[in-house]
């Protein structure tokens, strides 16, 4: 039985950065498998198998457990990095749009932990990638938001669910990250929804925090001090102020 890392959203961004760093994991792979729209082969010190799928279509999970029972590999690391988010008014996307976010941030998220975890064994680790979005509700970046307190709050309890089978789920929580998020996230020919960013970290410092806190078996990672003081401020602030804050941060009143 082959011992594998599933990562997706490995093409570019934090997911990337995963894939690229895997050696830091401190566990040995037959293979990694590095799953996108549009995988790229990647150069890791392990072999590498893509897999193409689009992870915010239901039948792609049909299809992982299709390869996962047709290989039967012991899973010992699943990364689950896909997803996007938009930066507008939410009734200002089409309906479509604003499921396919659903879909993609939350339901392959769920998908992906469920296919996989018959396949691990006690000492596996999961990592889904949430955000400090998580904890505020964010007028014009909303569903995103939202999503992403769903990836939080379900990797929380499935980590205490998992517990008894010695499998660790964490979640992390960015700040601002220098990725091509913003590339997509942003409406083209349209005002611009968030107009200040308080800090902006790297995938590299995110994903080597995140590293340290799943071998510690932390269940939430956090990296910098602004998201650690943001994060602490919305759970001590009532939320109808945070949200005044942001609009009036960000000059959306």
């Amino acid at each position: 039985m082959k011992k594998i890392a599933v990562i997706t959203g490995a093409s570019s961004g934090i997911g990337r950065r995963f894939a690229e760093t895997i050696a830091q994991y401190g566990q040995s792979f037959d293979e990694v498998w590095l799953i996108a729209r549009h995988p790229e082969a990647l150069a890791l010190p392990y072999p590498v198998k893509t897999v193409a799928l689009d992870l915010s279509a239901r039948e792609s999970y049909a299809a992982y457990a299709a390869l996962l029972a047709e290989e039967k590999p012991e899973i010992a690391l699943l990364v689950n990095c896909a997803g996007y988010g938009k930066f507008c008014a939410t009734t200002d996307l089409p309906l479509a749009q604003n499921l396919n976010m659903m879909d993609l941030n939350c339901g392959a998220v769920m998908a992906m932990c469920q296919e996989s975890a018959p396949y691990m064994k006690p000492g596996a680790r999961i990592i889904n990638i949430a955000s400090i979005a998580a904890y505020q509700p964010i007028p014009y970046i909303n569903v995103y938001a939202a999503t992403k307190a769903f990836v939080m709050y379900y990797s929380r309890a499935l980590n205490r669910e998992l517990k008894k089978r010695g499998i660790t789920v964490t979640a992390v929580c960015p700040y601002w990250t220098k990725t091509k998020f913003f590339d997509r996230a942003v409406q083209k020919d349209e005002p611009r929804v968030v107009k200040k960013y308080v800090a902006m970290y790297t995938p590299e410092q995110i994903v080597s925090r995140a590293w340290r806190d799943a071998k510690r078996g932390r269940d939430v990672s956090k990296f910098g001090f602004i998201a650690r003081g943001q994060m602490i401020l919305t759970k001590l602030l009532p939320h109808s102020l945070v949200m005044s804050i942001w609009m009036k941060q960000q000059e959306l009143d």
